[in-house]
């Protein structure tokens, strides 16, 4: 699993890089088949006196693409906001997956019904 960090308007540092490996390891748990994470830690600087953090994640999945952003007041509750929806999105998808039936027509139990020779003719 690759996991990509950015940061725009802001520096990247070992905290938060720290603080979003860990908040990473709760998707991983759910669903092993995450291929990439691509993170984008933002600063919207709006005309208000009150900065808005951004946090927007991409996340590869084997034969999907998941994305959640969200914006907060404080950088940690936006990550937090956004690692939640995630989390909800990869258990349906898990959920899809695994409740999809894989059994072939012929492990059915019985024997398929043919129709005759004359009902076609």
């Amino acid at each position: 699993m690759n996991l990509t960090i950015s940061g725009h308007h802001l520096e990247v540092t070992p905290a938060i890089r720290e603080y979003v490996q860990s908040k990473v390891e709760r998707l991983t748990r759910h669903f092993d088949h995450v291929i990439d994470i691509a993170l984008i830690l933002s600063i919207d600087k709006l005309p208000e006196k009150e900065k808005r953090q951004r946090a927007e994640i991409n996340l590869n999945l084997s034969g999907k693409a998941l994305h959640a952003e969200s914006s907060e007041q404080n950088l940690y509750a936006a990550i937090d906001t956004t690692i939640d929806k995630l989390d909800r999105q990869i258990i349906k998808h898990k959920g899809k997956v695994q409740d999809h039936p894989h059994d072939a027509i012929k492990h059915l139990d019985g024997e398929p019904e043919l129709p005759e020779a004359s009902a076609i003719s």
